[in-house]
């Protein structure tokens, strides 16, 4: 297996090309977690994967609460599933919480400041009320608690890693909070080994092949329980050699490729790019330069035939998106009309016309 095949076999166990699967729910299930941080683009992630799904059917689950928002894996936004938030949470709460214990210092966050706000915001909550970040701030400076900028933050993401509060029904533009117990029903527990051999099985079956490094760095386990993870699932998975990186994935022949060209028009934080670490060259054999070594934005991808070749800027008109791609490469004229195809998917996903700027 060499590291274009890694390339494929990810596009296909992701999803973005395959059978694609029937909903965003089934898309989150089967990722276990999708980063969402730009709630916008990230639902495209979810709606591309999907059958037929737009951007309503994905707005329309997660108003429902059958695909949540919250902060899960990494000390960022996820989408995840009601019947995985509760263990996977257990499993990697403390992790993240751990993650973040520098910021939480800078704002003078402690632990009992923490408990204290989300007992606070829970009791503001109670009874199906759903209140946006400003509304908890003001209940938390009626309850004596200064929560301006940073120190909110990181006080509803603890609350949030502690389980007590997830994402509401939004208002309008405005996304809100509830509470977690009132918004999920109740779920069967697993035990801590049930629940890290089950996110290490949705890990590499959905993202694999991939390093333990990867699934640490995804996951915020340790090593240690990553290594535990793969050796509970020993008749599950299966590992090759790939350019001196061992890579781990359930076993499979190795599925029909794309027919070339195919185009991905992805999120800046896409699965497909943001899942890996020491693996991510896979998607990039050529060493392409993608953008400018001192930029600060957020990079969203352009994959052709499983590989990043370019990004993509989304300029929001009042009657159209503008596409501004810049590429590291020369397309042809069948590329050209392979990124007009994938935009074109974009547009009815939005239901608005997308406009794409070739950076010849």
């Amino acid at each position: 297996m060499d590291r274009f095949e890694v390339a494929h076999r990810r596009l296909h166990n992701q999803h973005l090309s395959g059978p694609a699967l029937p909903d965003a729910v089934a898309v989150v299930r089967h990722l276990g977690a999708s980063q969402a941080q730009e709630y916008a683009m990230a639902r495209w992630s979810l709606g591309q994967r999907s059958a037929g799904a737009d951007d309503a059917a994905v707005r329309a689950a997660l108003d429902s609460g059958t695909v949540l928002r919250t902060h899960v894996l990494r000390a960022t936004w996820h989408f995840v599933g009601p019947q995985d938030i509760r263990w996977m949470l257990a499993l990697t709460g403390p992790r993240v919480r751990q993650a973040s214990r520098y910021y939480e210092r800078q704002a003078e966050i402690d632990q009992a400041l923490a408990d204290r706000a989300a007992v606070v915001m829970a009791g503001a909550l109670q009874g199906g009320v759903h209140l946006t970040r400003a509304e908890l701030q003001d209940v938390l400076a009626r309850a004596g608690i200064d929560a301006g900028g940073l120190r909110l933050a990181y006080l509803v993401m603890a609350a949030e890693l502690a389980g007590v509060v997830v994402s509401g029904v939004p208002r309008g533009a405005q996304r809100t909070y509830a509470l977690l117990d009132e918004r999920v029903p109740p779920t069967a527990p697993l035990d801590p080994d049930e629940a890290l051999a089950e996110l290490t099985r949705r890990y590499f079956v959905s993202h694999g092949p991939a390093t333990v490094k990867d699934f640490s760095w995804w996951s915020s386990l340790t090593l240690t329980q990553v290594r535990r993870g793969i050796a509970m699932l020993a008749d599950e998975l299966t590992s090759v050699d790939v350019d001196g990186l061992t890579c781990w994935f359930q076993p499979s022949d190795a599925p029909p490729r794309d027919p070339s060209p195919t185009v991905h028009v992805l999120q800046g934080y896409d699965e497909y790019g943001v899942a890996y670490t020491e693996g991510r060259s896979a998607a990039n054999v050529a060493g392409l330069s993608i953008a400018p070594a001192d930029t600060n934005q957020v990079i969203q991808p352009l994959v052709l035939d499983s590989q990043v070749v370019g990004w993509w800027r989304r300029v929001v008109g009042r009657d159209e998106i503008v596409a501004e791609l810049h590429l590291a490469v020369r397309l042809d004229d069948a590329q050209q009309d392979a990124v007009r195809m994938a935009f074109d998917r974009l547009s009815t996903f939005v239901g608005a016309p997308v406009r794409v700027e070739l950076d010849r």
